[in-house]
């Protein structure tokens, strides 16, 4: 499971990381996704046909997306964009045996194929700023820096790199890094507030905002304030076999990705609408969902620089070296790496707009 994602995504990501490298090299022809072998395929009307794979359930992190397709920025591209629901396989795994054009990803996940031998990269930043966060409940006056945590009990999902990263936390905040683990069965704050775990790792830009709108305050501490490498927490990915054979499509379509989050990142509230316009019976939260795209809008879409999209050599190989440290990063055959990998492959930016 992946604490970079909300409670509810999150307890499917290690399973579906898991099978995305089980299934390397398997070609999933039940997934439902047709024009990933070579995005070639056109509709009646020209377009050129491309895939996207979502993650989970459309939410704020999807914005852009929804965004540029509601006022018909991909058509006028050239580009028929079919979005591919969550379904039982990963992005990562359509996306890596050639099932799905593009998909959202994150950058453990894209690392940890990547360094598996796997056929993923990244190619735009959706969130610049680590989207989760060290939480507690708001309450709790005895917990006021990462160095109290330790003795206490976690709240996780049950994800391999959650203990190494807590335990580098705690210890750069003066801590000794030890503390209780439990598996998460609920929300991250009803847990807290249950007294069934005292800290947990949720999104601030969701369930920390329903927590909030819940009464159920959460007092945050952010993981870069404390020594850990800042993370894409989303992404979308592409495969180098797609973007080698379609580089002007997967320009054009990247171009008007970044459009779409530029409108997000300018315009969060008709954003929000837009989204929620677009998909109804799942976002029946408006208030909880316009309160997530302002805050994305005011803190995680735009880099230091103000782009948005772009990524950094430095942050991929900073969190890759975190991963090979911490022993979780295998090749393709299973067995644990014995050097850190060379990350300048894992992302690139060459098919944003003013890139050669």
């Amino acid at each position: 499971m992946n604490p970079f994602r909300p409670r509810s995504r999150a307890l499917r990501r290690t399973s579906r990381l898991a099978l995305a490298l089980a299934a390397a090299g398997t070609l999933l022809a039940a997934t439902g996704c047709s024009s990933g072998s070579g995005g070639s395929d056109s509709d009646a009307k020209g377009l050129k046909t491309v895939t996207l794979a979502l993650d989970w359930t459309p939410n704020t992190n999807h914005t852009g997306i929804y965004v540029a397709q509601q006022l018909g920025w991909f058509k006028k591209a050239g580009i028929n964009l079919k979005i591919v629901p969550y379904g039982s396989t990963a992005p990562e795994t359509l996306i890596a045996n050639h099932k799905a054009d593009f998909g959202i990803s994150y950058q453990e996940g894209v690392t940890t194929a990547r360094a598996a031998g796997q056929d993923i990269t990244s190619v735009f930043a959706v969130t610049q700023k680590t989207d989760v966060t060290i939480a507690v409940s708001a309450k709790r006056d005895d917990i006021t820096s990462p160095e109290d945590l330790d003795g206490k009990t976690y709240a996780g999902f049950g994800a391999p790199y959650e203990k190494p990263l807590l335990q580098s936390v705690i210890k750069n905040a003066g801590g000794k890094g030890t503390f209780k683990t439990v598996t998460l069965n609920t929300s991250a704050y009803a847990a807290l507030y249950a007294g069934k775990a005292d800290f947990a790792m949720p999104m601030p830009t969701w369930e920390g905002l329903e927590a909030k709108l819940t009464g159920k305050p959460l007092k945050d501490f952010q993981l870069s304030d404390y020594g850990f490498p800042e993370i894409y927490s989303t992404l979308v990915a592409s495969s180098d076999q797609y973007l080698k054979g379609n580089s002007a499509t997967a320009k054009k379509f990247l171009s008007v990705v970044q459009r779409g989050y530029t409108y997000a990142a300018d315009h969060p509230a008709k954003a929000a609408d837009l989204l929620i316009d677009a998909n109804k019976s799942v976002l029946t939260n408006t208030e909880l969902v316009k309160e997530s795209e302002q805050m994305l809008a005011d803190s995680y879409y735009r880099a230091a620089d103000g782009s948005i999209g772009t990524q950094s050599a430095a942050r991929w190989k900073a969190f890759a070296d975190f991963e090979y440290r911490a022993g979780l990063l295998s090749d393709a055959d299973g067995k644990k790496l014995t050097s850190a990998p060379d990350t300048s492959t894992f992302f690139t930016d060459a098919y944003l707009p003013g890139q050669k």
